[in-house]
């Protein structure tokens, strides 16, 4: 076995350990050990600041996008948030141990159906440094050790948010191996994780297309996917247009560079006259470029025609692609062949309307009448999450706490034997 691969392994085999020793670890110590976490990362503001600050001198060299610098930027209040979001997790109920389901056969045995933890998750995701602890924090209140890979972008950050995590988990009794970060920039060393299904229960990829396609192609063990985010807002005809025009905006333009910012908005011809324009004004105070179809352009003489590549781009910036469509029906096909099944939300006054937009249209979150920026895990009461999965096996949607465990089947009786 090469160097890489017994490094690897070795790491992987620690985590196995501490999973195993995590399992049984009672609910109000992980809490206690969350907060310490918690405050940890209060204590350490300045030293993870200038952790962050040469990981921002060196964002040029790799070519970061004005978003992806926001996404990597801490300040004092973003540690602070941090910290919150940590305390956010230690606050949920621990889902380790809930009995699911329970029965008894005619012979006597009592069947039960337990949440457990997945055990070992080995995490690759991309340069935000928030995503290091809220990851840490959600595997370790759902019974889990997690090996991070996190960005090279980010790389002093996350260290540093680990030193201090660890730091907590420790001074707590915990096995420190619950939390680890893969210590090589090697891309290699993806691969050797990959491999090691003995190991490593489930891989969660969170990043660019190309990365979740790797990880697909080379893990031996299952993957949850956390796939593009081309999020829609549908104005129905019978949608309020003030409502319509703060949601549109603010879906797209409350913070531009993450998966739940919507990226294609349609609007039903019959409000698409009284609606458009003013709709189009508000964009464009944001300095967003706008692409749409023939009719859109009618009414938005300033917007680009859109492609068919437009339709299903996740732009992550200020961009966004416009389409009219004849009827609710026209809509969900849209979103449905277009869409990546993450978010999509629907502005109408008319239940039915609504109704059948939620049965219809093939997401993992549907929004009615709000904003698609609210999937967020902490937004819909789960803390903070490891991830927006657009799978729909095992976990659907943000992925929190309960997310991360699995079951099994524990059988109790009084000395049957089966005939």
């Amino acid at each position: 076995m090469n160097t890489l691969a017994s490094h690897c392994r070795h790491i992987a085999s620690r985590a196995r350990h501490a999973a195993i020793d995590l399992a049984n670890v009672p609910a109000e110590k992980k809490a206690a050990c969350l907060r310490a976490a918690a405050a940890q990362i209060r204590g350490d503001v300045d030293a993870i600041l200038a952790a962050n600050a040469l990981d921002l001198a060196a964002a040029p060299g790799f070519g970061l996008s004005a978003a992806a610098i926001d996404r990597l930027t801490l300040n004092a209040k973003r540690v602070e948030g941090i910290a919150a979001g940590v305390e956010a997790v230690a606050s949920l109920p621990d889902p380790v141990g809930e009995v699911l389901e329970e029965s008894t056969r005619p012979n006597g045995l009592v069947v039960k159906k337990i949440r457990v933890p997945l055990g070992v998750v080995f995490f690759i995701y991309e340069s935000r440094p928030n995503v290091t602890a809220d990851a840490a924090a959600v595997a370790l209140a759902a019974g889990n050790a997690i090996i991070l890979r996190g960005g090279k972008e980010a790389a002093h950050s996350s260290a540093r948010i680990v030193e201090s995590m660890r730091a907590a988990i420790m001074a707590c009794g915990l096995p420190a191996d619950c939390v680890q970060l893969v210590d090589t920039p090697d891309r290699e060393a993806v691969g050797e994780y990959l491999k090691l299904d003995d190991l490593i229960d489930i891989v969660i990829p969170r990043g660019g297309e190309a990365l979740i396609r790797r990880v697909c192609a080379e893990a031996r063990m299952p993957v949850l996917k956390h796939f593009t985010g081309n999020c829609h807002v549908y104005i129905d005809k019978a949608a309020d247009l003030v409502m319509a025009k703060a949601i549109t905006v603010n879906a797209k333009c409350q913070r531009m560079g993450v998966c739940n910012a919507a990226e294609s908005l349609l609007v039903h011809k019959d409000v698409a006259p009284a609606f458009l324009p003013g709709v189009a004004a508000a964009l464009g105070e944001h300095k967003v470029e706008i692409v749409g179809d023939a009719a859109t352009r009618k009414l938005v003489p300033a917007a680009g025609l859109a492609t068919e590549a437009d339709w299903g781009t996740e732009y992550l910036g200020p961009k966004i692609s416009i389409a009219i469509v004849d009827s609710l029906d026209a809509a969900i096909d849209h979103v449905n062949r277009y869409g990546s099944r993450h978010t999509d939300s629907i502005v109408t006054a008319d239940k039915a309307a609504a109704d059948r937009f939620a049965a219809r249209v093939d997401t993992a979150v549907v929004m009615v009448n709000a904003s698609t920026r609210f999937n967020d895990g902490g937004e819909l009461g789960l803390g903070a999450e490891i991830g927006i999965s657009t799978d729909k096996l095992h976990a659907r949607g943000p992925c929190g706490t309960k997310e991360l465990t699995t079951y099994k089947f524990v059988v109790h009786g009084s000395g049957q034997v089966r005939s």
